[in-house]
């Protein structure tokens, strides 16, 4: 195949993904840099340097309402990734074993989860939190527990917006740890159990080692999928109770859509992929040491 050949192929793709993704982001750093309004054109952009970042990390109102959303959208994703990937794994051993009967239907129900929007996801489980009526409240209720208002409290809403996330995610990240284990030879395993090894030491000596590439895929995805969250909040708290669910998603649409400060919000903008950028590296050099050793 010549090189002409591969560039015609390529073409179509690289022009999308250039007009699509590459001219936006420019187009965002550019506009970080300056002090324009979403409701005008961008020749009307003034250049204020970085005038825009200092707002948002310096002590005023501004800058205070981006750290907290920037610190809500770290535990939001944090804890996403903390509780689905131990959680997916767990599914996915329980799902792989042949053993297990409905093995193949139980995988079709906890991908479906995934094909449901999230849209749906949100109002749905906005009524099973809701403090009167809703389900998790009345189930409480048979065993003893005091109703909570899950979605009115700051201390509950971030947490409870977590736990949406968690159910329609993890069907597919147990699809993916499913794939993993497909992958790992059923020679180590006979040879373990020939030497004695039982099914814990299995798992952290055969399992765990050769799923670390996909663990390492699976945390990339999630993070990314965790940072990017909107629906449940635009739809449920509007980053309420008292900006307890104000994630940075949605704290930039606010600030750049409703108020129209578009450099301030794409200054948002570049420090959410900025940090972004820094998770993944991070997660990749964690994973290369862990094979160094």
């Amino acid at each position: 195949m010549t090189r002409s050949t591969i560039t015609v192929m390529l073409a179509p793709a690289v022009t999308l993904i250039g007009v699509f993704i590459l001219v936006p982001m420019a187009l965002t750093i550019w506009l970080s840099f300056h002090d324009w309004s979403t409701q005008t054109g961008f020749e009307t952009a003034r250049y204020v340097g970085l005038r825009n970042y200092q707002d948002i990390f310096g002590p005023i109102s501004v800058g205070r309402d981006f750290k907290r959303a920037f610190v809500n959208t770290a535990i939001y994703t944090a804890l996403s990734v903390a509780i689905i990937l131990p959680l997916s794994v767990m599914l996915g051993l329980l799902v792989y074993q042949t053993r297990v009967r409905g093995g193949h239907l139980l995988r079709a129900v906890l991908f479906s989860t995934y094909m449901v929007p999230m849209v749906a996801v949100a109002l749905v489980w906005s009524k099973l939190y809701s403090p009167a009526e809703g389900p998790i409240n009345q189930m409480l209720g048979w065993v003893g527990v005091a109703p909570g208002t899950w979605l009115s409290s700051p201390d509950t809403a971030l947490v409870s917006i977590v736990f949406l996330n968690v159910w329609q995610q993890v069907g597919y990240f147990t699809v993916l740890i499913i794939a993993g284990l497909t992958q790992i030879p059923n020679a180590l395993y006979e040879a373990a159990r020939i030497d004695g090894a039982n099914p814990v030491q299995e798992f952290f000596g055969i399992t765990l080692p050769l799923l670390r590439r996909t663990l390492l895929f699976s945390a990339v995805i999630a993070v990314i999928n965790a940072v990017q969250v909107f629906e449940p909040v635009a739809l449920i708290t509007q980053g309420g109770p008292a900006g307890s669910t104000n994630v940075l998603t949605y704290h930039i649409r606010r600030v750049g859509i409703e108020r129209a400060q578009g450099g301030l919000g794409s200054a948002m903008a570049v420090t959410l992929m900025l940090s972004l950028i820094v998770v993944v590296v991070a997660l990749f050099a964690f994973a290369r040491k862990g094979e160094r050793e």
